[in-house]
């Protein structure tokens, strides 16, 4: 993998892409080179580009300066560019089988170049339709470990990490999730998309003095709490997957946070697909839910045991008093996620397509009650099993009763 920069800045296109692949030696030369954009037209330019002949591809992603899916009054940074590629590379020193190799970067052109991974499906495509992936929450169980506890503290020790975080200075994408997450889903702003059925449900969040307390002290812990290098947007749909495989791409949202964001942004998407799941495999998708923390908190364990750089790592209880921090956050901060699904701008693709509107809003109403009790209520879990318990009693319409 190389870095280069160039006097100018300007955006790919197909022909400009394949023109850059054969540049960099990716390919003998441009025949036989079908490239095609794929981007999901939100921020960036993706292309695809195969080799007819073998088969072999690779990926070109490209930042533009400004948020694509509004144009250029939303001017936005390119030095995400570099954050995605350095946290990519950062991430694959502790957990290599989970991310795709980097090839090359470019910081003026914005431009990563990555391991083509069209054999695999984005997740949140694959729930959807169907797919379980059983081997998903182990593998991402075991990401997250290697991943925040390897930038931690901990870890590295805490001059290291303070070096490291300043590399990942992220505020212009910090501000999309402090507002779209944290802020927007529990006022009434007009970037929110709530179905008319929901209206009234919707009022009542955003009257709620005790949910909009215990959101904005989530919102300032995201804001000032410095553990772990975090991916940043770690939803199912930044996970591409087979039944043996698990990659995490799109790091872009990298910046140093708190270690339950990632978790809850993983188990609050998964919790979305489970509640709009009608047959058995509903079952599958929950144990991905206690299983990805089971597995984060096995595997952190060992590492936290194996090499750690505080000096009170040692002291009985310190180390369950920092597990039972971390899944309060995470349980909170899936519910901030959960909500901005239900009531802010971006909802979940698997319970959007349910046509039948009573079930449909069912499942909704469900889903914020959820959020809800998981902002409000955090401080009462002490398993991921309770999680599953609290989305078990929301779907049947009862009171949710997690005791501490």
């Amino acid at each position: 993998m190389n870095t280069s920069t160039h006097a100018t800045y300007e955006p790919l296109n197909e022909q400009t892409a394949i023109q850059l692949a054969v540049k960099l030696n990716l390919f003998d030369d441009s025949t036989g080179l079908h490239c095609r954009e794929i981007g999901d037209g939100n921020l960036n330019l993706v292309f695809h580009i195969i080799e007819s002949a073998t088969g072999r591809g690779t990926i070109i992603k490209q930042a533009l300066p400004y948020v694509r899916v509004i144009g250029e009054s939303w001017p936005l940074t390119l030095e995400r560019a570099r954050m995605e590629s350095e946290a990519l590379q950062i991430f694959a020193r502790y957990a290599p089988d989970y991310v795709p190799v980097v090839h090359h970067t470019d910081e003026q052109y914005a431009i990563t170049v990555m391991e083509d991974l069209s054999r695999l499906t984005i997740v949140r495509t694959g729930f959807a339709e169907g797919a379980v992936y059983p081997l998903l929450s182990t593998h991402i169980g075991e990401y997250l470990a290697r991943t925040l506890y390897g930038t931690s503290d901990f870890a590295l020790g805490a001059e290291a990490r303070r070096e490291l975080a300043l590399q990942f200075h992220n505020p212009e994408l910090c501000k999309i999730t402090e507002n779209f997450v944290f802020t927007y889903p529990l006022i009434d702003d007009e970037s929110n998309a709530v179905e008319p059925g929901l209206s009234e449900l919707a009022q009542q969040l955003w009257g709620d003095e005790k949910l909009l307390l215990e959101g904005a002290k989530l919102k300032q812990h995201f804001m000032t709490s410095a553990e772990a290098l975090l991916h940043g947007d770690l939803h199912t749909g930044s996970i591409f997957a087979s039944d043996e495989e698990t990659k995490v791409i799109d790091p872009e949202f990298a910046f140093y946070g708190p270690i339950g964001y990632d978790i809850g942004l993983f188990i609050a998407n998964t919790l979305l697909s489970a509640l709009a799941r009608q047959d058995d495999t509903r079952a599958q998708l929950l144990h991905h839910v206690t299983n990805v923390w089971d597995v984060f908190q096995t595997r952190y364990s060992e590492l936290w045991q194996a090499d750690n750089q505080e000096y009170f790592a040692k002291v009985p209880g310190y180390l369950d008093y920092q597990l039972q921090h971390m899944l309060e956050d995470t349980v909170g901060y899936a519910g901030s996620e959960m909500m901005r699904r239900v009531v802010g701008l971006a909802h979940a693709k698997d319970i959007e397509a349910i046509q039948d509107d009573a079930k449909r809003l069912h499942i909704k109403s469900s889903a914020a009650r959820l959020a809800r009790d998981f902002i409000v209520n955090r401080s009462h879990y002490r398993s991921a099993a309770q999680i599953v318990q609290a989305l078990q009693q929301a779907d049947q319409g009862a009171e949710i009763q997690i005791h501490a």
